[in-house]
């Protein structure tokens, strides 16, 4: 459970610390607002790509191993981003989102494998502390860019947490694979067939997948975009980022209750309603009156956007029979998921360009609101790949 903790820390801090620092790393490196923006881009795009191969490398090497491994190589592209070559950044980057993509698609399958009759619980734990890790990395890294002489210190700082973390899998990995080796066990644990149910052809397994997909893809432009609604509706910056740190902080409420309650149910599909009416109402609210009630939409948004984190995180757990396969749907989702929220932002800031003006773009949010109800519906009924 601890070294569950430290990874789900692990799973965000390195991306959500970049964000308050990116213009002072444009500055450094005299990039451009669109070359700037890969800093955020790339590790999205290789969390999807880096999903791909996560099951694989478990059923060859362990779920510990692989874990250890992952958290080794993001303390890695965590120091390797500051480096002082440019091209350094970018390659940092990209391992940071591998990095990211294996602890994301292996925890569902961990889970369910060795917390079978708390999977809820423990889902609603370990979201909820990425969450944690990401407003505490957001938070904290002007505050380390002040005490530690830059925004290189301040991004490096999050190499130690990963470094702990690694430590504490240590043990786990190498207990595991001297167990299999002496039993000629598969090193990943039971349920390593590589047969099962072919996901694709499963409507449920993309009902999940795209479900993880839409309610990223709206986390995504909040993160890029949120702050500059507001500004560009007359707030002031510091009021602006206030208002999206308790944003991402509120999102801790819905990512541990939703969980636990869907838990009870063998029937998810009422917190989907719930969860989705309440990013509804906070998008309309941002829609109609951005700045007035900014800390209210901020309030709504923020548990709806943690509720919808944790049941899709849950569905990889209740929908699937046995720990192979939610590790494999856990995989699928968070490919095709990653992919399709990577197209986010720039589509949103694409279309505020052409047109403007916010009114577009953030109606377009209110259609994803609606995909993602009819998808939750889909993927809260009580059936099982």
């Amino acid at each position: 459970m601890l070294g569950i903790v430290l990874a789900s820390l692990n799973m965000r801090a390195a991306l959500a610390g970049v964000s308050p620092l990116m213009s002072e790393i444009g500055g450094h490196f005299h990039l451009s607002a669109a070359v700037s923006s890969l800093v955020t881009t790339i590790p999205l795009v290789f969390m999807g790509l880096g999903s791909i191969v996560a099951p694989r490398l478990a059923r060859r090497f362990g779920t510990e191993a692989v874990l250890c491994g992952a958290l080794v190589l993001l303390c890695g592209g965590i120091l390797l981003r500051v480096a002082p070559p440019v091209v350094a950044l970018f390659v940092g980057c990209a391992l940071v989102g591998t990095a990211i993509a294996l602890l994301n698609v292996l925890m569902p399958g961990l889970v369910k494998r060795d917390f079978p009759d708390r999977a809820a619980s423990m889902t609603a734990l370990y979201s909820t502390t990425l969450i944690l890790g990401a407003t505490g990395s957001a938070a904290l890294s002007v505050p380390l860019e002040n005490a530690l002489g830059g925004w290189r210190g301040s991004l490096a700082s999050w190499a130690l947490l990963a470094a702990v973390a690694a430590l504490v899998w240590l043990p786990q990995a190498v207990l595991t694979r001297r167990d299999a080796a002496r039993t000629n066990a598969p090193a990943a644990g039971p349920s390593t067939a590589q047969d099962g149910p072919r996901l694709t052809r499963s409507p449920l397994a993309w009902q999940v997948t795209l479900m993880m997909g839409t309610q990223s893809l709206i986390a995504y432009v909040c993160i890029a975009w949120m702050p500059t609604i507001f500004t560009d509706h007359g707030m002031s910056k510091g009021e602006a980022g206030l208002v999206y740190a308790f944003y991402t902080l509120v999102q801790m409420a819905g990512s541990f209750v939703v969980p636990l309650i869907a838990g009870r149910m063998r029937d998810q599909r009422v917190p989907v309603v719930v969860v989705v009416a309440l990013m509804a109402a906070g998008v309309t609210g941002l829609l109609i009156a951005p700045a007035a009630g900014a800390w209210v939409w901020a309030t709504l948004m923020g548990v709806a956007q943690g509720g919808l984190l944790g049941l899709a995180l849950t569905f990889m757990v209740l929908r699937t029979r046995d720990a192979h396969t939610a590790s494999r749907l856990s995989g699928m989702a968070q490919t095709w998921g990653y992919l399709l929220a990577s197209v986010g932002p720039f589509s949103i800031g694409w279309v505020y360009g052409v047109t403007d003006s916010w009114t577009l773009p953030v109606s377009l949010l209110l259609v994803a609101c609606t995909a993602l109800l009819f998808l939750g519906l889909g993927a809260g009924r009580d059936r099982k790949i």
